[in-house]
């Protein structure tokens, strides 16, 4: 019996992990994309807590169709959608505000639509992540004519 060692095959050099296939910025780069981050979303939970302190100056803009509003909508949100945007739809607006936009939820654009429409005509403008779906998740009520029925997540896009 041959006890001659067989040949291993060269390891190959991986990284430590999928984590880090690709490596993570510098800190000083990550700080800048976080902070811009910030400077276009909010969260549920923080809009939630300045609505209910009573923080001027924020209007909270649904930008799905009626229908999808009528059902379920953030309390006080006003109903604006993205897709009839313009200098007249929003003549009234006060220009001073900061619009914090929504949609039904993370699968749905229609709050980005209704940002970057906003935004065109120089008003400033937070996204809500996660939209109508992670508000509901977060607990936090909704009005509308399904406002007691628990998450909506049948009333879907609308937009």
């Amino acid at each position: 019996m041959d006890q001659t060692p067989t040949a291993s095959p060269t390891p190959v050099a991986r990284p430590a992990g999928a984590v880090e296939a690709v490596p993570a910025a510098d800190p000083q780069a990550a700080l800048a994309h976080f902070r811009a981050k910030l400077a276009f979303e909010t969260d549920p939970a923080d809009l939630h807590a300045d609505l209910a302190a009573g923080v001027g100056g924020l209007v909270v803009v649904d930008g799905r169709r009626p229908g999808g509003y009528a059902e379920a909508h953030l309390p006080g949100a006003v109903n604006l959608p993205h897709a009839t945007i313009d200098a007249a739809t929003t003549a009234d607006l006060d220009p001073a505000a900061l619009y914090v936009t929504y949609c039904w939820g993370p699968a749905c654009n229609a709050s980005t639509r209704t940002a970057a429409n906003l935004a065109a005509l120089g008003f400033r403008v937070k996204e809500l992540i996660g939209g109508l779906s992670a508000w509901q998740a977060e607990g936090f009520p909704v009005e509308g004519s399904r406002a007691g029925e628990g998450p909506v997540s049948e009333v879907g896009c609308a937009c």
